[in-house]
């Protein structure tokens, strides 16, 4: 499944939405949706606020499942690869978003999108969990 979002922070909860009705149909799909929630929410967030890109680009998201996994993909024209902060003080009100990827993905990344500019980031979310 896949569709376009507007940078735009509503379109988190458009992604959220649109992923809880795809988990409906996959097989196991309910015991991921607590953790692709979060990573899906994270990854839209980050390419709502950080990509540096010129007004009216779009995101697209792209979920697939495949063996008790699921595969998150948030396609963005900026081609800044994302960095984890570290450290991150309990008092900043940012920065933990990829820390949380991290944590719930069994494996994550960053990759050139083939099709032109940008960057496609990607999590695989399985029953599992992360690190």
């Amino acid at each position: 499944m896949a569709f376009w979002l507007p940078r735009h922070r509503k379109s988190v909860g458009e992604a959220r939405w649109q992923l809880q009705n795809f988990l409906r149909d996959v097989p196991g799909g309910v015991d991921l949706v607590d953790s692709c929630e979060v990573v899906v929410s994270e990854l839209v967030t980050n390419a709502v606020l950080h990509a540096r890109v010129p007004r009216g680009r779009r995101i697209a998201v792209r979920f697939e499942s495949a063996s008790g996994h699921l595969r998150i993909e948030v396609h963005d024209a900026s081609s800044e690869k994302p960095a984890i902060r570290r450290p991150v003080s309990p008092d900043d009100s940012s920065g933990r978003g990829l820390r949380l990827v991290e944590a719930l993905s069994v494996e994550w990344g960053c990759a050139p999108r083939p099709e032109g500019i940008g960057k496609i980031v990607w999590a695989l979310v399985g029953p599992e969990g992360g690190e």
